[in-house]
């Protein structure tokens, strides 16, 4: 019975030392040195890709905003504010109807198949909002010169990033609304344009955030 009572609680000594051990370990080493590891050498993406502007942290780097005017009364959608450079569709987002207390916003894609009546509709109504909305005064966008980011939701919705192209057919329309030179505006355009990752990774981008902010700035000096 002694022995049996012995090795019992030699056992549950050695469990017990055990789980202080590898909760140790990994509940409390680990996680700090992959948390200083992520300090020193990834700062920025560890904290969220911060962008900043004016001192203030204005958005991050890795998810897209709208750039609307204020919504009108009677309207359930804002109309967008013309004088920014715009982003990629924002029609993959819904609403949680799981949680009633808090209206959270889920990410989604336009997650239709080619033929689906409602993408073929929605695609070109917006086709026709991105030619009615970008042509000005001596630059006409015809609907073949619409890429495909500027009609279409992002995988997650939240792609912060638009085309070179896409952007490129903004500039007229961003110039015009700003009082800014048209080359002024390319310029913008061209410095914030990004290539591919390592060279061959992904496709060249522009992200909108950091190239709206240049532009206030520009707006700012003008």
């Amino acid at each position: 019975m002694n022995t049996s009572v012995s090795n019992t609680g030699r056992l549950l000594w050695a469990g017990l030392r055990a789980l202080l051990v590898l909760t140790l370990v990994t509940g409390v080493i680990y996680p700090l040195a992959v948390t200083g590891v992520a300090q020193a050498l990834f700062h920025d993406k560890a904290n969220g890709s911060d962008i900043k502007a004016d001192g203030n942290v204005v958005g991050s780097s890795l998810i897209g905003q709208a750039y609307n005017l204020p919504l009108k009364k009677g309207h359930q959608t804002p109309e967008p504010d013309l004088k920014w450079f715009q982003g990629r569709p924002q029609n993959g987002l819904g609403s949680n109807t799981v949680n009633t207390q808090y209206k959270l916003i889920l990410s989604g894609a336009t997650n239709r198949s080619a033929d689906n009546k409602d993408l073929i509709d929605w695609v070109s109504a917006a086709k026709a909002a991105v030619v009615n909305d970008n042509s000005v005064a001596g630059y006409t966008v015809k609907p073949s010169d619409v890429p495909a980011d500027a009609v279409t939701s992002s995988g997650s919705g939240l792609d912060p990033d638009i085309s070179p192209a896409y952007a490129d057919l903004q500039v007229h329309r961003v110039a015009e609304k700003n009082g800014l030179p048209v080359a002024q505006v390319q310029k913008l355009v061209d410095e914030h344009t990004q290539g591919r990752t390592l060279g061959f990774i992904g496709e060249p981008r522009v992200n909108v955030l950091e190239l709206n902010i240049a532009l206030r700035a520009l707006t700012a000096k003008s």
